[in-house]
């Protein structure tokens, strides 16, 4: 077999090996009862919220409140978006750092890190593998909280036209585009998360720590971006933007704000990405 006919089979047994590594991580991922755990949680989140709204606009008679929440009783279709702004500043990036930062700890503290590498697996294909299954672990979170508030006001709430945020109204097909357009750019919000994550993770070998100390860190940011004194940083903060998805549900979209947020998060995978990965190939793994 000539050089150039060996090189395109050496590529192609390269990808089917990385997807069949992507494939055991993402099975490995979402068989933990704690991944279902938190998947149940934050799709019983939006019943809850549903149900609430449901109650107090029984009980007053009418919508009111903050606009995303007087939207819902209108059309329940909104309630995807006021799910998604209530578990997005702390249910989602408290999951998403639990997986995250035990991707590469768990492995160490559970002893499968060692034999994980002894495979031909490779330490940068590992690190790849694990960050796309914390994204992939990400939009099922935003999913399972949008599909779940979707069926509760579709239960709940009329469904027909929705009014945005602008004022101007769009059809249900039209706004369960933007509902999915939503969904995907929340996801994408928590790149730079599952980055930091997956760089905490590579500098423990204690799984809790590194989960613990990830969650805390997002909390500690969220914290720091309501003080005013310190607005200079504040938009460097990986969280600061999170809900300029909101933008989305305007009369013409925003993007601004949007494609600040994704550019915003993709400097952080770039930054911590590289870090983890600068620490995870010098790392001396004997457990």
């Amino acid at each position: 077999m000539s050089l150039v006919e060996t090189r395109p089979l050496t590529a192609a047994v390269a990808v089917r090996g990385l997807l069949s590594l992507f494939r055991s991580e993402l099975g490995l991922t979402f068989r933990r009862a704690r991944t279902i755990t938190l998947l149940g949680i934050l799709a019983a989140l939006p019943v809850l919220i549903g149900l609430v709204i449901k109650w107090q606009t029984d009980e007053s008679g009418g919508g009111g409140g903050p606009a995303f929440i007087a939207q819902v009783t209108q059309n329940g279709l909104f309630l995807v978006f006021t799910s998604l702004a209530v578990t997005l500043p702390i249910f989602l990036p408290m999951t998403v750092g639990v997986v995250a930062g035990d991707s590469i700890a768990g492995e160490a503290a559970s002893g499968t890190l060692r034999y994980l590498l002894v495979a031909p697996a490779g330490r940068t294909r590992l690190l790849a593998v694990k960050f796309a299954a914390g994204m992939t672990f990400c939009l099922a979170a935003t999913l399972a909280v949008a599909l779940s508030a979707l069926a509760t006001g579709a239960a709940l709430f009329p469904l027909g036209e929705v009014t945005l945020l602008s004022g101007d109204t769009v059809g249900p097909g039209a706004a369960l585009f933007r509902a999915v357009l939503v969904a995907l750019v929340v996801a994408a919000s928590l790149a730079g998360l599952v980055a930091i994550g997956l760089f905490v993770s590579t500098l423990t070998g204690s799984g809790i720590a590194a989960m613990a100390t990830t969650v805390v860190l997002v909390i500690t940011v969220q914290i720091l971006d309501t003080f005013p004194q310190l607005h200079a940083i504040q938009p460097y903060l990986f969280t600061h933007h999170w809900l300029s998805f909101g933008d989305l549900l305007r009369q013409p979209i925003y993007w601004d704000n949007v494609l600040q947020n994704l550019g915003l998060q993709a400097v952080y995978v770039a930054v911590f990405g590289s870090a983890a990965w600068a620490r995870f190939t010098s790392r001396d793994i004997t457990a």
